[in-house]
C-alpha cells in the first residue's frame, strides 16, 4: 500500500506541474495537453480506488491513518479536476467571445435597415406589392400635409402678430 500511495503522491505532484503547461502552450496543443492531464487524472483515480479497498484491508491501528492519507489524495485529485474544467471553461467563453467579435467585424451593415425589415415582415404577413406602395404614398402624403400646415400655422401666427401690434 505505501508504495502505491507514494506513487499516486507522485503523479499528483507530477500532474500539478503538468497543470502550469496549460497556461503557456499555443492553441492548438492546448486540446492536447487538456487530453493528457484528463487522462493522467483518470489513471490516478483508478489508483486511489485501489488504495481505498488496500486500506480498507489495513490493521485496525493504522486504517484510519490510511483512510485519511487515502481521502486528502482524493480531495488534491478533485481539485486538480476542478482547475481543469475552470481553465477549460475560461477558454471555451474566450473563444466563443472572439468569435463573437469577428463576426461582428466582418458583419456587413446597409442603410435603411428598419424600412428593409418592416418590408420584410410585410411579405411574410402577406400583404401585396400594391398594398406596400399605398402604405409609402400614404407616409408621404402624411409628411406633405404635416410641412404645409405647419408652414400655415407659421403664416397664420405671423399676420395675426402684424395687426394686432
Amino acid at each position: 500500500m505505501e508504495a502505491l500511495y507514494h506513487q499516486c503522491n507522485k503523479h499528483i505532484h507530477d500532474l500539478q506541474s503538468h497543470m502550469g503547461r496549460l497556461e503557456t502552450c499555443d492553441r492548438q496543443a492546448v486540446h492536447l495537453v487538456e487530453n493528457e492531464i484528463q487522462a493522467r487524472i483518470d489513471q490516478i483515480f483508478s489508483s486511489l480506488e485501489r488504495l481505498e479497498i488496500l486500506s480498507s484491508k489495513e490493521p485496525p491501528s493504522k486504517r484510519q491513518n490510511a483512510k485519511l492519507r487515502v481521502d486528502q489524495l482524493k480531495y488534491d485529485v478533485q481539485h486538480l479536476q476542478t482547475a481543469l474544467r475552470n481553465f477549460q471553461h475560461q477558454r471555451y467563453t474566450r473563444e466563443q467571445q472572439e468569435r463573437e467579435r469577428e463576426e461582428l467585424l466582418s458583419r456587413n451593415y446597409t442603410t435603411n435597415g428598419a424600412q428593409k425589415k418592416i418590408l420584410d415582415v410585410a411579405n411574410m404577413l402577406g400583404l401585396s406589392n400594391t398594398v406596400m406602395r399605398l402604405i409609402e404614398k400614404r407616409a408621404f402624403q402624411d409628411k406633405a400635409i404635416m410641412i404645409g400646415g405647419m408652414v400655415v400655422t407659421c403664416v397664420i401666427m405671423v399676420l395675426v402678430f402684424k395687426y394686432l401690434t
